[in-house]
């Protein structure tokens, strides 16, 4: 029960691509991991503790042992999640409802989304001292924001029969209303009701918001159920319990010889081919720097991953009770 009631609170805590990586950070810290900049020369030490984030949405944590080359041993699970992801320009005025332009992100079941309280989470971008390098602020309201209403039954009565959705008209969550005390001006304005809502949560000018990378997602946390408690429910579980098992993985590691590592990578449920997804070069520059920082050649990285393994660790599936001819 122990480890549930962590991984619920892992949960809880995993609301954007970005808090997934904030959340293992935290995790490995406190058990003696040590932060190295991806931008940076690395100096490592053998048996000591590392990881380095990419992007700020995908975390590689590893532990060169003393024998580097006996084999590197790899778990790798993504941060990322079916959701629906903010627009630019986002507001939407129709008839005194305040709406949000989303899009689609990965596999979603569109239904499931309707009539359920919604907030936001994710990046956002601040004009910094230097235009090469902005201020980058993480932002988790917390609380419900938005709902997508479904349409009453008396106006659809086929919405029973398979009825088919529209990603543009349909899953907009509703955000906002007209009221006496928003001006024609500030209605107007592109994102002004979006961008003052983020001013006001990150304590910064409106005009400071460069750009956003903003995520949607369902507030309800993870709940036993079931007569006995022997059942569980939560949102995020693709792909939250494997980076979880990760993380654990990595902290607890006994070998002494070798190379271990755990990655987090972004971008899966879009097909992985991002700068920071599982499709990119980024582990194996990872690795080979690792190599490098121990005086090895790049012959010696490359021999060295024949004699590897990995395990790519995504979240399963079960036997559906009421489908149990999908198999």
């Amino acid at each position: 029960m122990s480890y549930t009631g962590s991984l619920f609170n892992f949960i809880n805590n995993s609301t954007s691509s970005f808090h997934t990586v904030l959340n293992a950070q935290s995790y490995l810290i406190k058990n003696g991991f040590e932060e190295v900049n991806f931008s940076e020369d690395w100096q490592l030490k053998a048996d000591k503790k590392y990881f380095t984030k990419i992007y700020d949405s995908t975390l590689i944590a590893f532990i060169p042992h003393q024998n580097l080359r006996e084999g590197m041993k790899i778990a790798v699970s993504h941060t990322d999640f079916p959701c629906l992801k903010i627009k630019p320009s986002a507001d939407i005025m129709q008839n005194d409802y305040g709406k949000l332009n989303v899009e689609v992100y990965g596999g979603m079941i569109l239904n499931t989304w309707f009539d359920r309280p919604l907030s936001i989470a994710g990046k956002v971008v601040l004009k910094g001292q230097d235009c090469y390098q902005p201020d980058v602020k993480f932002v988790d309201f917390k609380r419900p924001l938005m709902i997508i209403p479904n349409l009453a039954i008396h106006m659809d009565r086929s919405i029973n029969s398979g009825k088919s959705i529209s990603k543009q008209k349909e899953m907009l969550p509703l955000a906002f209303m007209q009221t006496e005390n928003n001006s024609e001006d500030e209605l107007a304005n592109d994102n002004s009701k979006l961008i003052k809502l983020l001013a006001e949560e990150l304590s910064c000018a409106q005009e400071d918001i460069l750009s956003y990378d903003l995520t949607v997602y369902q507030v309800e946390t993870p709940y036993y159920l079931g007569f006995a408690g022997e059942l569980v429910t939560a949102p995020r579980l693709d792909n939250i319990t494997s980076v979880k098992a990760c993380i654990e993985g990595i902290i607890a590691d006994k070998r002494k010889v070798g190379l271990d590592i755990a990655v987090l990578f972004d971008n899966e449920e879009v097909g992985s081919r991002t700068k920071q997804g599982g499709a990119s070069n980024v582990l194996s520059n990872v690795i080979e720097r690792i190599y490098m920082a121990f005086g090895y050649t790049r012959q010696a990285f490359l021999a060295d991953l024949a004699k590897s393994f990995m395990l790519s660790i995504d979240v399963a599936h079960a036997m559906h009770p009421n489908y149990i001819e999908k198999k």
